[in-house]
């Protein structure tokens, strides 16, 4: 019998304080994109966790006890593994100055609660592919 080969695994951190979401949104990305999912239920667990290994993507609410996911998220791009790892904001918030002042702070992308399930994991397929690529430079080479 023919070994197959590792399947490889993107590692995706799921922060929302509701634990039924959480659950939720890992086993609809499980199925869908194939990730792994690590789940924070605070802010607090969300920084150690952003700060000790670097994923391919982070799903971030931003209605949280504590310091809130906004901050989170400016922690995150601030100092961490995780600098430019896609965040994805996924919020019941829809109001444009929320949207914007996330985007301002380095949000990759926005999704507003309840998430189609479509729309979830054709976003994180897509931020996690686009990480991957290497990136354009404007530099021409004489």
């Amino acid at each position: 019998m023919p070994d197959k080969a590792p399947v490889v695994r993107h590692r995706v951190l799921i922060v929302d304080d509701e634990e039924s979401t959480r659950l939720l949104l890992a086993k609809l990305l499980s199925r869908d994109v194939g990730v792994e999912a690590m789940l924070a239920g605070t802010c607090e667990q969300a920084l150690r966790l952003a700060g000790n290994y670097a994923y391919d993507c982070i799903l971030l609410d931003l209605m949280m006890p504590g310091v809130g996911g906004v901050e989170v998220l400016k922690r995150i791009r601030a100092s961490s593994p995780n600098e430019s790892t896609p965040v994805i904001v996924v919020s019941v918030l829809s109001d444009k100055a929320t949207v914007d002042r996330c985007m301002a702070e380095g949000a990759s992308a926005y999704l507003v609660k309840p998430v189609e399930r479509h729309a979830l994991a054709s976003t994180v397929r897509a931020q996690i592919a686009a990480r991957r690529k290497p990136r354009k430079t404007n530099r021409k080479d004489d």
